[in-house]
């Protein structure tokens, strides 16, 4: 052991006494590669986050060019009158309501049917593409077009409905009270992305757990609670983060089901909906801007108390 810091030591000096200096690592070529990335954060990102963070203090109008004619600041006037505005907080509910229904929802179902498919089917990979594509399609317009006819009066929900001897079916689209629950479905159909996640996870479990909760007894129930649901927590929550945040941002499917009214009766009349009205219906960008800081806050703070809930219920391997 003397002998080993013995050398050290000599090499020490040796490099010393020669003026040896470390050569720092070249990072010039690794930089240059990701000047294109960087360049565009900051114009096509950062830019119009802070451009709309100063127009959210101002009575911008979208019809009038910010650089010939300069907004006029107003301070926390956009801010008041948000507080202040009933439509404001419908819109508001209207996306609580939303994101606390389906998220649960489409995450216990992709779920259900990760554990379905962890049971070694044939033809596993066809089954996971099949279902994988709703996730891909579910954000597209021709879906929307195509679940605002399935749900109308004369859609393919209301013929069913009748070959099972219900014939005066309403029109579930145009009823205030069902139309925000045909958008919930379509957002649980989109459950590909979360199962695909949840069925890599499920596959990460050692099978010595099972084998010996399997001699010592345990019922299938007994190790999904004991073994997989515990083990699975941080797939879970980084499940729910994720759908959260989607959630809080939906707007094609509001848009394109309710014709780009929110409606019947502002049912359907999502947070990014009214904000996309305001700004560019309305081109009121000031008060717009101060939508879009609000919502980023929102989301910001369910994703902070989704983190500070964590540590109660998920496990890490330490």
């Amino acid at each position: 052991m003397s002998s080993l810091q013995e050398l050290r030591t000599l090499a020490k000096d040796a490099k010393r006494n020669k003026g040896y200096k470390e050569k720092k690592p070249d990072n010039l070529a690794g930089h240059l590669f990701l000047l294109p990335w960087f360049i565009g954060i900051v114009i096509f990102t950062i830019g119009p986050m802070l451009a709309s963070l100063y127009l959210s203090f101002t009575d911008y109008n979208l019809l009038k060019s910010p650089l010939k004619d300069p907004p006029p600041f107003i301070g926390l006037d956009n801010y008041r009158d948000m507080f202040s505005d009933a439509a404001f907080w419908n819109s508001f509910r209207v996306t609580v309501q939303y994101v606390v229904i389906s998220v649960p929802l489409q995450l216990l179902f992709a779920l259900l049917l990760a554990l379905v498919l962890d049971r070694g089917l044939k033809g596993l990979a066809f089954y996971r593409s099949i279902f994988y594509l709703p996730s891909l399609m579910g954000g597209s317009v021709a879906i929307a077009i195509l679940w605002r006819q399935v749900f109308g009066k004369d859609g393919l929900v209301n013929a069913a409905l009748a070959f099972f001897g219900w014939e005066d079916a309403p029109g579930w689209i145009g009823h205030p009270e069902y139309a925000l629950w045909t958008i919930i479905i379509l957002h649980i159909w989109t459950f590909g992305s979360p199962m695909i996640i949840f069925l890599a996870g499920l596959r990460q479990i050692p099978d010595m757990y099972y084998e010996a909760a399997q001699m010592d007894g345990a019922s299938k129930q007994r190790q999904f609670f004991s073994i997989t649901l515990p083990l699975l927590t941080p797939i879970v929550f980084f499940n729910l983060v994720l759908q959260i945040i989607f959630a809080f941002q939906t707007f094609t499917q509001a848009y394109v089901v309710s014709g780009g009214t929110g409606g019947p009766a502002d049912s359907t009349m999502f947070y990014t909906l009214f904000l996309y009205r305001t700004g560019f219906l309305e081109y009121d960008m000031g008060y717009a801007s101060a939508m879009a800081w609000f919502l980023l806050i929102v989301i910001a703070g369910f994703t902070a108390v989704n983190f500070w809930f964590s540590k109660f219920w998920v496990f890490y391997d330490d």
